[in-house]
């Protein structure tokens, strides 16, 4: 049951535009107990993704997390709040077709690591009752971005939220690319 909730909860949005070369990857350390999802890709693509699991103690996802990254065209200045608005917008239409409220926090100032960002904390409800908590994260430097997303239950977002503040913080982004 909890994975219906899950799985639809981590729509990531490609982010801005082609870079003139493959990007390095950010570089995520993941935890112990964290199960890493390959994430297909579309061929040709300069985006990579990064996702991983936390199970809860009957083997149901409690937490997912995705990271990805994208080039930025050259000159390219990327407006984080924005990209976050509509990676909110998103989240808030995929859910609403599937009988689902939700109801986020305003976009406010962050970090993602060192790297300026923009997010929000979104609250999932379905009859009245919080099935599922996900926050949505968006950077970027001169030459890449990045679109952070981590949901959970309730209960699996609480008890996973300070590891995965941790796996934020340990991020290693290369922001003067």
């Amino acid at each position: 049951m909890q994975n219906r909730f899950i799985r639809p909860a981590v729509l990531m949005l490609g982010v801005l535009g082609y870079g003139q070369a493959k990007a390095e990857l950010a570089v995520i350390d993941w935890p112990p107990g964290w199960q890493v999802e390959p994430v297909p890709v579309e061929a040709g693509s300069d985006v990579s993704r990064q996702r991983a699991v936390r199970l809860d103690a009957q083997g149901n996802p409690a937490m997912v997390v995705e990271l990805s990254q994208s080039p930025v065209e050259q000159d390219h200045v990327v407006n984080v709040a924005g990209v976050v608005l509509e990676m909110r917008k998103a989240v808030q239409k995929n859910f609403s077709q599937g009988g689902y409220q939700s109801a986020c926090t305003r976009v406010k100032a962050s970090t993602l690591n060192q790297v300026p960002a923009a997010e929000t904390t979104c609250t999932i409800t379905l009859n009245g009752g919080h099935v599922l908590t996900q926050t949505l994260v968006a950077a970027a430097g001169p030459l890449k971005a990045w679109a952070l997303s981590y949901a959970g239950t309730p209960e699996g977002y609480r008890l996973n939220e300070g590891a995965v503040l941790e796996i934020r913080s340990s991020l290693v982004l290369d922001a003067g690319q």
